[in-house]
């Protein structure tokens, strides 16, 4: 195809679809759509990082609940508890909680060089482009401040 019929071609395409290759047109789109799936699986982990962030959450929240609870019921009525078992019991629960967030974000951090790794391959090898930027993970920082809090919180308990 000469560079003149490419261009009319080109210009009879539309405007949204400028700079694909009209040669290989469903290449082309092949292409974008495994471009777009990578940022799909990128929101599907953080989606995934938010629902152990929320589990984590209420597990930290319901243990340092009970300890209170516990506590106050401790100092009313000392015969009826023994001395350290709520407290146990409530920050055993704050740990699992915490455990669980780190847990998480190992598994976060692993999943996503990885998926970095291979986009970035695939980008070399020119099978999808690399027009979009791969954003940091806003729910990955979020995430790490409240676990920091957290963990304050505890070693202050």
């Amino acid at each position: 195809m000469s560079d003149q019929a490419r261009q009319e071609r080109s210009n009879s395409i539309g405007s949204q679809f400028a700079g694909m290759n009209v040669e290989l047109p469903s290449a082309e789109l092949s292409s974008r759509r495994t471009g777009m799936s990578f940022q799909r699986t990128r929101l599907s982990a953080d989606r995934t990082l938010m629902s152990v962030v929320r589990t984590s959450l209420s597990l930290i929240g319901f243990g340092f609940t009970i300890s209170s609870f516990f506590r106050a019921l401790q100092f009313a009525l000392p015969e009826a508890m023994p001395v350290n078992t709520a407290r146990d019991f409530g920050m055993a629960l704050v740990a699992l909680g915490a455990g669980m967030l780190i847990l998480e974000f190992g598994y976060q951090l692993r999943f996503m060089s990885q998926l970095r790794a291979e986009r970035t391959q695939m980008i070399h090898e020119h099978l999808v482009h690399g027009q979009l930027g791969y954003p940091v993970s806003l729910t990955l920082i979020s995430a790490t401040i409240l676990l920091l809090s957290g963990l304050l919180q505890f070693s202050a308990w």
